[in-house]
C-alpha cells in the first residue's frame, strides 16, 4: 500500500509541475509524463510510464474474504450485543456495566456501517455458502449451552462468566482480522478489520484487569 501511494503521489506531484510550466509543459503532456516510482526496500526507484502507473494501482474490489468477514461479523456483533442486554438486570458489579454499555456504544453502530457496505457492494443477501450464519465457523462464538448458563447467573457469578466469554469472544473477534487483512483486497474493510482489532484488543487488556 505504500508503494501504491507513493506511486499516487508522484503523478499528482508531475502533473501539477506540468500545470505551471507554460509551453514545455504543453509540449511534455503531449509525450506523457514519466512517473517516478519509489522501489521497495533494497530495490532502485523506477520510472513508469502514466499507463505503466497505473497497472501498478490495485483492484480494490471486494473479494470472498471480504464480504465473508462482513457478514460474519456483523453475526458476531450481535451475539456480542445479546451479551450485554443481559447486563443491567444480571450483573453485579458497575465495572461490568460500563464495560458493557461501552461494547453496546461501538458495535451496534458497526454493525449499521457494515450492513450499509453489503448494500453498497450489493452482498446483503445470503451468504455465498459460507455459513454467515453458522456459530460454530466463527472463532470466540459462545455456545447455546454457555449463553443459557449466562442468562441463569446472577451477580458476581454473572461478572465472572460475562467477562470469561466476552474476553473469548473479542479474541475471536481478532483472528477474523487478522484473515480478513490477509486475504481480503478492500480498503473500507481493512480500515474496519483495523478499528475493530485496535478497539477489542483494549477491551480485552481491561476486562483482563477486572
Amino acid at each position: 500500500m505504500k508503494f501504491v501511494a507513493a506511486v499516487v503521489v508522484a503523478v499528482l506531484a508531475l502533473g501539477a509541475c506540468e500545470s505551471g510550466s507554460g509551453g514545455d509543459a504543453k509540449a511534455g503532456g503531449e509525450r506523457g509524463a514519466a512517473v517516478v516510482a519509489p522501489g521497495k526496500p533494497g530495490e532502485p526507484a523506477r520510472t513508469l510510464s502514466p499507463e505503466e502507473a497505473a497497472k501498478e494501482l490495485p483492484d480494490d474490489s471486494p473479494n470472498a474474504a471480504d464480504v465473508t468477514y462482513v457478514r460474519m461479523m456483523i453475526v458476531h456483533h450481535a451475539q456480542a450485543l445479546e451479551m450485554t442486554a443481559l447486563v443491567p438486570e444480571r450483573a453485579g458489579g458497575t465495572p461490568v456495566k460500563r464495560l458493557a454499555d461501552r461494547i453496546r456504544a461501538a458495535q451496534e453502530p458497526e454493525i449499521g456501517a457494515m450492513r450499509g457496505w453489503l448494500t453498497a457492494h450489493g452482498k446483503d443477501g445470503a451468504a455465498d455458502g459460507h455459513g454467515a450464519h453458522d456459530h460454530g465457523a466463527m472463532p470466540g462464538m459462545a455456545t447455546e449451552e454457555q449463553l443459557a448458563r449466562l442468562r441463569a447467573a446472577e451477580g458476581r457469578a454473572f461478572d465472572e462468566l460475562f467477562l470469561k466469554l466476552m474476553i473469548t469472544h473479542h479474541q475471536g473477534a481478532l483472528t477474523m482480522g487478522a484473515t480478513v487483512l490477509s486475504e481480503g483486497s478492500n480498503v473500507q474493510v481493512e480500515e474496519m478489520a483495523n478499528d475493530v482489532i485496535a478497539q477489542q484488543t483494549a477491551e480485552i487488556n481491561r476486562m483482563r484487569t477486572m
